[in-house]
């Protein structure tokens, strides 16, 4: 009887420190019911957090521990209504190995009425943090090391991480704001931000708009219908949409930028690009290259002196006004032309550059241009089928 009295006794001791790391109330909130969980956790290398519904926010810090809380509420004035649909949401808390957990499913039926916040602080230096929400938003910040982040349907905020980015939702937006690693962001609806990443970034959406503030390295961006917008990206930058606009600020690589009927603006690259758009206007500034061609839109070109190695160049519209501006060192072989050029007209300010014209004043008309810049170099052709070309002296 003392050996096993002496065993319960220990066993208890050992229960009593894993109750206490767990409290949990329930209280009435106005004309609903409330439950809070708070527990702590002992400090792993990994998080892992899984819930069938409730926003997410995790946060880094100096604490060298797990702690957390979870607010749900009930909509239902019945204290015994809202202890039930409590219960059906299972939350546990434990360490397995090297990763902590904080799980909540559903043991029966959903309510139709009823939602959850988790709130977590963890140690700033985890190896990774995954967290999974079937319907709600997710937040994390202060992390060294990589994030994935996964919602049904929510907004996904991402600060201040360390490690490589993957993020997933259903149609919320997501907003990144400063990462050290490389990201990969998916939204079937939303829009997505990011505010400055040192890796490269690889981000679509369904049709919501894409804005990159700052990239260290290339991107890769794509969206069914809505805007795209990066002001500086030290690499190579894709940027595809299927209707929106594409401003592109300062490229440090080749960029190639595609919509289906927007319009197209470049302020620089170093690097080929090429651009293209169903019915939009182009505008490409600081290029050593360029092969730009739209349905039915002007195009305005700037090309730059450049040591590095320089490609022709194609410049093409079937409806608009084409014009290059010219560094006056640049060695080129122009070649334009206007196919349906009554009333249009090919201006230079280049002596190089010599206009001819074919047919007559009443038939259909064609007007072309040819001349060596500096001796000639790449070839840059330029064509409209109905639209004035001109060719300027840049400043």
């Amino acid at each position: 009887m003392l050996k096993k009295f002496s065993k319960l006794v220990a066993t208890l001791f050992l229960v009593l420190p894993l109750a206490a790391a767990q409290e949990t109330r329930v209280y009435r909130e106005g004309a609903n019911w409330a439950r809070e969980i708070t527990g702590t956790l002992a400090s792993a290398k990994n998080l892992r957090i899984k819930v069938d519904m409730g926003s997410v926010r995790v946060q880094g810090g100096s604490q060298s521990g797990i702690n957390y809380v979870v607010r749900n509420r009930a909509f239902t004035s019945s204290e015994d209504g809202a202890r039930r649909e409590f219960d059906s949401y299972k939350v546990s808390a434990y360490v397995r190995g090297d990763t902590a957990w904080i799980v909540a499913d559903w043991q029966g039926g959903r309510p139709h009425r009823f939602s959850g916040e988790f709130t977590i602080n963890v140690p700033r230096d985890m190896d990774a943090v995954k967290l999974e929400t079937d319907g709600g938003s997710v937040s994390t910040a202060g992390i060294a090391g990589r994030v994935d982040a996964q919602s049904g349907g929510g907004s996904i905020h991402l600060d201040d991480i360390g490690g490589a980015i993957n993020a997933e939702t259903g149609g919320g937006s997501i907003d990144v704001g400063t990462t050290g690693g490389d990201l990969t962001l998916h939204t079937g609806g939303g829009s997505i931000k990011v505010v400055s990443s040192k890796g490269k970034i690889n981000a679509e959406s369904g049709g919501g708009s894409v804005v990159v503030v700052s990239g260290l390295q290339g991107a890769v961006l794509e969206t069914g219908g809505g805007s795209i917008e990066v002001e500086r990206c030290a690499g190579r930058v894709k940027a595809t949409t299927g209707g929106g606009s594409i401003d592109l600020g300062e490229i440090g690589g080749p960029a190639e930028i595609e919509t289906g009927g927007g319009s197209i603006r470049l302020t620089s690259a170093k690097g080929p690009v090429r651009a293209e758009t169903s019915g939009g206007s182009i505008e490409l500034n600081g290029v050593t290259s360029a092969r730009a061609e739209t349905g039915a839109g002007g195009i305005v070109a700037k090309f730059v002196s450049s040591t590095g190695e320089r490609t022709d160049s194609v410049l093409e519209t079937s409806a608009g006004d084409i014009t290059v501006y010219l560094a006056p060192s640049l060695a080129l072989s122009v070649r334009a032309s206007i196919e349906m050029a009554n009333g249009h007209h090919i201006h230079s300010d280049f002596p190089e550059i010599r206009v001819t014209a074919d047919g007559g004043d009443y038939g259909p008309k064609t007007v072309t241009a040819d001349g060596n810049l500096n001796g000639g170099g790449p070839v840059l052709k330029v064509r409209t089928t109905s639209g004035d070309i001109s060719f300027r002296r840049a400043k």
